[in-house]
């Protein structure tokens, strides 16, 4: 991939009463299917961890493997595989479905408890975690060590990937996540191609995915969200999946397009106000939906408001 540093990164502001407390940098990208660059915003070269925006490619091993079938497993199961969840009772009745309709204890998740709950099916990957071990119970791998980078599972999940973006596996820079599976070091402009991928049809195991994520975006998330707002306020159009520290990918079906992300000092508050701003430019979201989702997610306060400065640059 050439360099691509045409367009100045976006700055996002934290305006007190229409002064500047804070700026965050933003770097973002929008790919299509074969992997070009149409837009950029900074540099597409940028690398960071991918972190939770993995997971409609980590389901990939559910998808594939015959998992769904063989535990007769549902669009709802596929949302909370897929989801960074509130642990609310729907939620987590969801996560628990998947273990048992596969016959697996819950003690198995190898997820963290959260502080201040009782249970591991409360973590916010538990469903990543509970598609892993139902494919690892169909596929007879071991169960109690699925967490490690060679298990079949991680290697299975890594190969998809290394598909999807035409390179070797063994190339990958894997780290632990917070909830102990791998993930992994990708340049921007690639996480922007796996998800133009995502959105293209060509694929139906993604196809399935794509479907799970805009029927149910209440399990992908949660009430009040951005994925699941985004994806109710644009319905069938959107996929939206955010990852920690400033990372943030989002799928326009139908068009083969993909958009990634980061928010150079992680900040939260400004990938949400980068990618409204983005969306808006890119007309991928109507002048309604921009302001509902502004009105969420840019009016933090009172007294305080974000606005973003730049614009992406064509190529």
């Amino acid at each position: 991939m050439a360099k691509r540093t045409q367009a100045p990164a976006l700055e996002v502001r934290l305006l007190r009463e229409g002064i500047i407390e804070s700026r965050h940098i933003v770097e973002a990208v929008v790919s299509d299917e074969r992997g070009r660059i149409l837009s950029v915003a900074g540099n597409a070269e940028t690398a960071t961890f991918i972190r939770s925006a993995l997971k409609p490619f980590q389901a990939l091993a559910v998808t594939t493997t015959g998992t769904l079938e063989r535990y007769d497993l549902s669009d709802r199961d596929l949302a909370i595989i897929t989801s960074s969840h509130k642990a609310s009772i729907e939620q987590v009745r969801q996560v628990f479905n998947i273990l048992w309709r596969g016959d697996i204890d819950p003690s198995a998740l190898q997820c963290p408890t959260p502080f201040g709950k009782s249970s591991r099916l409360e973590y916010n990957c538990s469903g990543k975690h509970a598609g892993m071990l139902a494919v690892c119970q169909q596929r007879r791998f071991p169960l109690n060590t699925y967490m490690e980078r060679k298990h079949p599972i991680q290697q299975l999940i890594i190969t998809k990937v290394a598909e999807l973006l035409r390179m070797p596996a063994e190339e990958f820079i894997s780290v632990h996540d917070d909830c102990g599976v791998p993930t992994y070091l990708l340049q921007i402009g690639q996480m922007a191609h796996l998800y133009a991928q995502l959105a293209s049809g060509n694929s139906l195991d993604m196809e399935r995915i794509v479907r799970a994520m805009t029927h149910h975006p209440v399990l992908v998330a949660g009430d009040g969200e951005f994925d699941t707002e985004l994806m109710r306020l644009a319905p069938g159009e959107l996929v939206s999946k955010a990852g920690a520290e400033g990372v943030q990918c989002i799928s326009r079906l139908g068009e083969g397009m993909g958009l990634a992300i980061k928010v150079i000092d992680g900040a939260k508050r400004a990938k949400y106000a980068a990618a409204i701003h983005i969306l808006q430019q890119m007309g991928w979201i109507s002048p309604s939906t921009a302001q509902a989702l502004s009105e969420k997610f840019m009016n933090i306060s009172q007294y305080n408001r974000l606005e973003v400065i730049g614009e992406l640059s064509f190529l």
